[in-house]
């Protein structure tokens, strides 16, 4: 067996008994494998990708310490919650620690029970902690959100630079993660947390088929997201805006219409924040609508959607935003709006930055990209993935698989358009450049001449709206670019040139042009005999959770809950079947939820038979115990009355002894006398 197949299953079992999964999702095993055999590695994983779990797999299984860098409070503290819940022992030292969270940490850490320590980059400037990493035997440096040692990246944290020296001082291995991080992006963390030596990189599939995309113009935004949230009344989700002004007034036109929602942006008090943050974790059916402010280290499963009112800034950054929705693998919805006041300021965003030159043509480029997504003519997945290098077919999960658009020959309106920005020197933005295809004559149009030039009034059969939705496809095509030293003023790329020359036509979306709104529906998250039952669980986590004052998907999230009602478990074995049930979860919650499916209470089940719950152990200890009972007074039931204990029988359906005299060193002589045959016989039927 290869070396790497070897390791993914050591781990599978470890995988299944602490996280209740019984395969990696793809591209984890092998991030796990190189992981745990103690090699450099940066992998660029999607979010909902299962990031955490390549790093937190062979923390459990290894000896000494994983250090894990990352960049929010809220993050790491979710983190911590999550595993403890499911049983191993972790902490995090931050600001934001109580005196007894940070002397249960170095406690744990001084009697050499914690597996994994999580720190804020910050902490890294104090040089006692170089210290107390190397005396507690660190083994392993974990960087979550990697992109954040990127300076021109707009999550850069300063001290992120710090990483790379401490990795060189205690001499250890490190692993880092990122979801979105392009070729510019991966040379730098490449050169700076691995000196530029080449770590085993791996770039894992974008895709996220559970996640609808859809795109918008925006026609009455405010009540295209009402009507977007309507649909989906009582789910978790998240509105993204462009101002922080727009949050409020958005939050409060979604409590008027019966929603429970928050807005979120830099301008709050860092308490009011942190309260946000909170009762979004913790709350079922919370809205928040927010800034950019609002996002990295968001770890709630079970977002069911993600709405931006304004266009995001790049195609990277719409990624990331809306790969914030439905990370527990189950139906999310998204939907983006966008009209020409956004690409103005995005535009101006980029032209008023202190970046040089090639960096805001790099910008306007992605922005592009990303107008190219929403003014996509076939599948958007398609489009999405093909920005990032992959390819797939028509994905059947997107507004326009769903309803394809209604597309026309538009190579007569574009060539138009390229030849007034030809004939202007490519000098003047959209505006100027329609008031002369449209033949509107403006003291700015007369001063230049324009109104002399063979284009003047060539364009009056389309409104000025119409135009504008032509100039935006035709930057989602990257036929044109503002050009930020002229000021915005309109460049053609080389692309443009076929199409001005009549060498290649180009079709456009008219559905965009003329714009008329539909109402996304949203995915079921199961049959509709199945959603009163759904609803039950949702309240008896929600039930659990508030006592334990904990988000709701630490107990299950939602796919957990959703395979429940679903597949109806009747006992603790197929139980623990379920996706996202390891043995912590099984023990703690088991019983209370397999009330609730079966509308009765749980039968009594010994511990060391609920050990084995889920495993083929347990319909083997199962058939032990009868076995048992059948012979507890011998062959003819005269004998002596004698039973093992149920340690003793899960030890045997555990070990599955192959002989006689294994049989007696666990059960000792007399028990062996006794049941050994029967019992044997059986170990024998099961393959033991």
């Amino acid at each position: 067996m290869p070396k790497s197949r070897i390791a993914v299953t050591l781990h599978l079992p470890l995988l299944k008994s602490v996280f209740g999964f019984d395969e990696f999702r793809p591209g984890q095993a092998e991030i796990v494998d190189a992981v745990a055999a103690g090699r450099n590695v940066l992998a660029i994983m999607p979010t909902g990708g299962g990031k955490s779990l390549c790093f937190q797999l062979p923390a459990i299984a290894q000896t000494g310490v994983t250090v894990v860098i990352s960049p929010l409070i809220a993050l790491m503290r979710d983190q911590v919650r999550a595993l403890k819940a499911v049983g191993v022992e972790a902490g995090a030292l931050t600001s934001g620690n109580t005196e007894e969270e940070t002397d249960e940490v170095f406690s744990a850490l001084e009697d050499g029970r914690l597996k994994l320590l999580y720190l804020a980059p910050e902490r890294l400037a104090n040089p006692g902690t170089e210290r107390l990493l190397a005396r507690v035997g660190a083994s392993l440096i974990a960087v979550d959100e990697a992109h954040c040692v990127s300076q021109w990246g707009h999550d850069f944290r300063p001290d992120y630079l710090r990483i790379g020296d401490l990795r060189r001082a205690l001499n250890l291995p490190l692993a880092a993660f990122t979801a979105t991080a392009d070729e510019e992006t991966r040379a730098e963390i490449i050169r700076r947390l691995f000196d530029g030596d080449m770590p085993d990189v791996f770039l894992r599939g974008f895709d996220r088929p559970n996640i609808r995309l859809a795109f918008q113009v925006k026609n009455k935004p405010r009540e295209q997201i009402l009507d977007f949230a309507a649909a989906r009344k009582g789910q978790s989700g998240i509105v993204y805006c462009g101002t922080r002004a727009k949050t409020e007034t958005l939050a409060q036109a979604l409590r008027a219409a019966g929603h429970q929602a928050i807005p979120y942006h830099a301008g709050l008090s860092p308490e009011d924040r942190r309260i946000a943050e909170t009762r979004f974790s913790r709350e079922d059916g919370l809205i928040v609508v927010a800034t950019v402010a609002f996002g990295m280290g968001v770890d709630k499963p079970d977002i069911r959607w993600v709405a931006h009112a304004d266009l995001p800034k790049s195609i990277e950054s719409y990624y990331q935003e809306i790969g914030r929705a439905g990370r527990d693998g189950a139906p999310a919805d998204t939907l983006t709006l966008y009209g020409p006041e956004d690409i103005r300021l995005r535009r101006s965003q980029i032209d008023e930055g202190l970046a040089p030159a090639e960096r805001k043509e790099a910008d306007h480029a992605r922005l592009n990209a990303l107008l190219g997504l929403a003014e996509a003519r076939a599948c958007r997945r398609q489009v999405l993935l093909g920005y990032f290098g992959e390819t797939t077919p028509g994905c059947g999960n997107c507004d326009l698989c769903e309803a394809p658009p209604e597309v026309f020959d538009g190579t007569e309106a574009v060539r138009k358009a390229l030849s007034a920005i030809l004939r202007t020197d490519e000098s003047f933005g959209a505006g100027h450049l329609i008031d002369i295809l449209r033949g509107v004559t403006t003291d700015k149009i007369t001063a230049r001449g324009h109104d002399r030039l063979p284009t003047f009034g060539v364009g009056c059969d389309l409104s000025k709206s119409e135009w504008q939705a032509v100039f935006r496809q035709m930057m989602g095509h990257d036929l044109i670019r503002p050009d930020a030293a002229r000021h915005g003023a309109f460049r053609m790329t080389p692309a443009a040139r076929p199409i001005l020359r009549g060498e290649q036509a180009i079709d456009l979306r008219r559905d965009t042009i003329v714009a008329r709104n539909s109402r996304p529906e949203p995915k079921a998250l199961c049959p509709e005999e199945d959603e009163p039952l759904l609803a039950a669980l949702k309240s008896k986590r929600r039930e659990l959770a508030e006592a334990m004052r904990a988000p709701a998907y630490v107990v299950f999230p939602d796919r957990t809950l959703i395979e429940m009602a679903t597949r109806r478990p009747a006992n603790l074995d197929e139980f623990a079947r379920l996706p996202g049930v390891g043995a912590k979860k099984l023990a703690s919650f088991g019983d209370v939820f397999l009330a609730v499916i079966n509308q009765a209470p749980a039968m009594p089940v010994h511990p060391a038979r609920r050990r084995l719950a889920g495993r083929g152990g347990g319909e083997l200890y199962d058939r032990l115990i009868e076995a048992q009972r059948d012979l507890q007074r011998g062959q003819d039931g005269t004998d002596k009355l004698m039973s093992c204990s149920a340690a003793l029988l899960a030890k045997l359906a555990e070990t599955r002894p192959r002989d006689a005299s294994a049989i007696a060193r666990i059960l000792g002589d007399a028990r062996a006398d006794r049941f050994g045959a029967r019992f044997l016989e059986i170990l024998h039927e099961d393959g033991g």
